[in-house]
């Protein structure tokens, strides 16, 4: 006998769902309400059709059965029927705004998307989700991620976390262990379909001619606009990683994710540049009219976050204000002593170099030992024993070039790995004045450091205010230099915790979590190293900049580490300190940062501060040390008060050009609507966090768990749970386990998502023990049948619930027509008119389903009404039938609304629904007495 893809079968003691994959002489099943796990293989002679049995008359619940019932079905699906073939697997419940980048990806028989959100929106999310969505429909074999090596580690935890996505890292310290576990000529790209890739690493020609042969058919690009620049303004690594992402974009086929926060920056040609890598016309096409419109929004996406706090039925917890202060210190006098000496001997070298490659080196050496000064004591001492690294270079270019990478805060894309080492500043000449410098640097540690003091006083303010503040240091030195005197100050009862680059990305984030887990206040304390990229707003609120940033977005990229959707505070802290009399600190206050914060309060939107801002801080420097200006305000010459005005002209330009790209290239080709529709069906299919939470809740509280309100969620004991369920739930290393809201998760603690572990051994014991009568009573807290007396009814109403399956055929751009099985739960309700049943609509069966029990029903006179109830099933056997057909229908359209714009994917599109759906569920609600 044959079985169609769909039909149940009994086999080996259980029921079956044949899958597509069968043939006439061997049969592909899953389990029913089983996932692709439990998928195995049959002979058609071990099967027989099979029917599943309607509830038992007896097996009474209560008021709460249903909804339990329902929740642990839903719970349970892996592939729902619904557009999204991804969403029953992941571990992330999408905002409504985060659909708009996946919609508009499946929209096209290629992906070419640039997710351009403001920081802090969720774009890894939503990059995270078309490549899901890609791989589970079979349009995308595998997937790179091409980033930062400082972010490598978060793109795979975020992967695995909310996408079910093992990945490998593919670092220089990663790449030879890999490699060692190749077979023949593979390469790492063949072996692992999903990786996380430094960018850096893999863009040499070496590195680079492989991945272009063997990477996978998508590739995400995070911070993109580091890989285009305007003509005349792109370094070696920038004009490499161009090359790299070019050639990758060449292949027509290839579905590409460019992301990044600043896809415009003011700089038409490096806009250009970046969307022409997803179609080469965007790079000539007329922006500015309709049709030059109508393709860029086929391709772009970005808001603000005043577009998304509020859309459609959601509000997006962002913080509603950013309060900033500045804190001023003066030097102590021994200090200041140094610091004018210090001026005074780097003046003098300045301008005794002979010129050529000892004038730059000299310059360059002065520079850093100034800037190493003003952070602290320790960093300036580190500086005065350490050789330049630019007494080794031979031309003034080179010179230049390692110069501007040690000590300036250059573009996130030109800075090396090790950008907060300590510089030297020793170039051989006058050693012993530099050890006279460094002994005397020692000799300020601690109590003589009024910038130590004033930090220390900022953190305990903020702790007070139960602000756990993040500082922010420029070096290495400085910031264990901070550590350690924090730790003292702030007593016992404060931990303190450094994480520079002297630690690789992996530890770093263990140190993280690590100090998270501490009870009580806490003080993170870090360079640069975790300024970009990183998510910190779980566990800290405030931002401290010890040193200031030689560039503003450095100071906007610290703040945005706490300043994000997630943070649970709506007022989050900046603070700002500088030196009043260290000369350095005022050129850069008032040139940069303020300015910076002047433009973007004025435009509503910062951009990277110009590439002549580098020219007017060296040009201001200069001054300071060949001229003996102070650096304060109105004491510059006329020149440089020329290239200070020039540099704010351009910044403002550039700023008010990337205000009005955000609404000339606002994206309108997705309507709320239509977004409105989807998650519609996608809460239908797979129900909310919201659900998951309350079902767990109710679950076990049933089954004797007792539960105890902890800051991100709950507790629960499992002494009295069950035997069965206490052994199916992952180790949590005591006598309760912990259900937290969202990630981070701490270990052995469980977050309240669909796809964790514990929420699944829970829903299906529920759902288990609710179809298995023999069960003791006190295991089964979801029942199949009950007659419930309430005030919420005006007449007796039947619930519903039932399980159908579709056939879907689902048209793959590579692969043909895929065909596959999906299940979804319904409650349908009806009561008993005078010419037969009178349905309900959704909203109606939702509110019965939600009444609260009123009365007792005497157990002789529920079990008659059941049985009266079961014995009328045949008779709306029709009306199920009809629901099945309008379901299927209803499944089709949302397919095809979501690939609408591509005829290619939506030629041969079906949802067909089997008629045989399983009645699971059947409840009686009663109105009250006398009603």
């Amino acid at each position: 006998m044959s079985y169609a893809p769909g039909a149940l079968v009994h086999a080996r003691g259980r029921e079956w769902v044949v899958l597509p994959e069968s043939a006439e002489d061997f049969l592909v099943v899953r389990p029913l309400g089983g996932d692709q796990d439990d998928v195995t293989g049959v002979f058609p002679e071990e099967a027989e059709s099979a029917s599943f049995p309607v509830p038992e008359p007896g097996d009474l619940g209560d008021q709460s059965s249903a909804r339990l019932l329902r929740s642990a079905l839903r719970l349970g699906f892996r592939s729902s029927a619904g557009p999204f073939r991804s969403f029953g697997q992941i571990a992330v419940e999408p905002r409504a705004y985060q659909l708009v980048p996946l919609l508009m990806a499946l929209r096209e028989p290629v992906t070419r998307l640039l997710i351009a959100d403001d920081v802090g929106i969720g774009k890894t999310v939503e990059a995270g989700l078309v490549a899901t969505e890609l791989l589970a429909l079979g349009e995308a074999r595998g997937v790179s991620v091409l980033c930062s090596p400082a972010l490598a580690e978060q793109w795979q935890s975020e992967l695995r976390e909310k996408f079910g996505l093992e990945a490998e890292v593919v670092l220089p310290s990663t790449a030879h262990r890999l490699e060692k576990s190749l077979l023949g000529d593979e390469s790492i790209f063949d072996r692992f379909p999903v990786t996380v890739v430094s960018t850096d690493f893999i863009k040499s020609d070496r590195r680079r001619h492989e991945f272009l042969r063997t990477c996978p058919d998508l590739v995400i690009v995070d911070e993109a606009h580091t890989c285009v620049a305007a003509a005349g303004l792109a370094g070696k690594g920038r004009t490499q990683r161009f090359e790299l992402v070019s050639a990758l974009a060449a292949d027509k086929d290839r579905h590409l994710i460019l992301v990044t926060a600043t896809p415009h920056s003011g700089k038409e040609e490096s806009f250009r540049n970046l969307v022409g890598l997803l179609d080469p016309a965007l790079a000539e096409v007329n922006l500015d009219t309709e049709s030059g419109r109508r393709l860029l929004a086929r391709h772009f996406v970005q808001r603000r976050r005043r577009d998304i706090r509020r859309y459609l039925d959601q509000n997006t917890p962002f913080p509603t204000d950013r309060e900033t202060k500045e804190v001023p210190y003066r030097l102590s006098p021994a200090y200041a002593e140094l610091f004018e000496d210090v001026l005074e001997y780097t003046r003098s070298t300045v301008v005794s170099a002979i010129g050529g490659v000892e004038a730059r080196v000299s310059w360059w050496s002065a520079l850093a030992l100034l800037r190493a000064l003003a952070s602290s004591p320790r960093a300036a001492r580190r500086t005065l024993e350490t050789r330049s690294a630019a007494t080794a270079v031979e031309s003034v270019e080179a010179a230049d070039a390692i110069g501007r990478s040690v000590v300036l805060d250059l573009a996130d894309d030109e800075a090396v790995e090790a950008a907060d080492a300590t510089p030297g500043a020793d170039t051989g000449v006058a050693t012993s004045v530099l050890r006279g410098f460094r002994d005397r640097a020692l000799a300020l540690e601690g109590a003589a450091d009024a910038k130590l003091k004033a930090v220390a006083a900022q953190v305990k303010a903020l702790l007070a205010e139960g602000d756990q503040p993040i500082v922010f240091c420029r070096f290495i030195d400085t910031a264990e230099y901070v550590a350690e005197h924090l730790g003292r100050s702030l007593g016992k009862n404060t931990t303190v915790a450094a994480v520079t680059g002297t630690l690789p990305p992996d530890e770093r984030s263990a140190r993280i979590a690590e100090l998270a887990s501490v009870e009580g206040a806490k003080v993170l304390v870090a360079t640069d190293c975790l300024s970009e990229g990183v998510n910190l707003q779980e566990h800290f609120h405030a931002v401290i900049h010890y040193d200031l940033a030689w560039n503003p977005t450095r100071h906007e990229q610290r703040e945005g580490r706490v300043d994000r959707f997630g943070q649970r505070r709506d007022v989050v802290r900046a603070v700002t300190m500088y030196g009043q009399d260290n000369k350095i600190d005022g050129i850069v206050l008032e040139v940069l940062l303020r300015k910076h914060e002047q433009i973007r309060k004025a435009t509503g939107v910062s951009v990277p501060v110009p590439a002549s801002s580098d020219q007017v801080v060296e040009a201001l420097v200069e001054g300071l040390l060949l001229r003996g200006h102070t650096g304060e305000q109105g004491t510059l010459d006329l020149e440089l008060v020329a290239k200070r005005e020039a540099l704010e002209s351009e910044w403002l330009s550039a700023a008010e050009r990337e205000s009005g790209a955000v609404t000339k290239y606002a994206q309108h080709t997705i309507h709320p609507g239509e977004v409105q529709q989807e998650l519609d069906e996608l809460r239908r299919a797979v129900g909310s966090t919201a659900e998951v939470d309350a079902f767990v809740r109710e679950s076990l509280q049933g089954l004797r768990s007792t539960l105890t309100a902890t800051p991100r969620g709950f507790a629960a004991t499992l002494a009295g749970l069950p035997p069965a369920l206490v052994d199916s739930l992952p180790p949590s290393g005591g006598e309760r386990i912990e259900f937290v809201s969202d990630h981070p998760v701490p270990k052995g603690a469980a977050v309240l998502h669909r796809t964790d572990d514990a929420v699944e051994a829970v829903a299906r014991f529920v759902l288990e023990s609710a179809l298995d009568p023999s069960l003791p009573d006190e295991n089964r807290v979801a029942r199949r049948c009950a007659v419930v007396r309430t005030g919420e009814v005006k007449t007796a109403t039947t619930v519903l619930v039932l399980r159908y399956r579709f056939q879907l055929e689902l048209p793959s751009r590579e692969r043909g027509v895929r065909r596959s099985v999906a299940e979804e739960v319904a409650t349908v309700g009806y009561t008993s008119g005078t010419e037969g049943p009178e349905w309900l609509d959704d909203d109606e069966v939702a509110a019965v389903l939600g009444a609260t029990a009123s009365g007792n029903v005497m157990t002789s006179h529920a079990e008659r009404m059941m049985e009266r109830t079961l014995a009328r099933l045949p008779g709306v056997r029709g009306r199920i039938d009809e629901y099945g057909e309008h379901r299927a229908q209803a499944l089709m359209d949302s397919h095809r609304r979501v690939r609408q714009a591509s005829r290619d994917v939506t030629r041969g599109l079906k949802v067909v629904g089997e008629h045989a759906a399983d009645v699971l569920g059947v409840f009686v609600f009663l109105p009250e007495a006398g009603v």
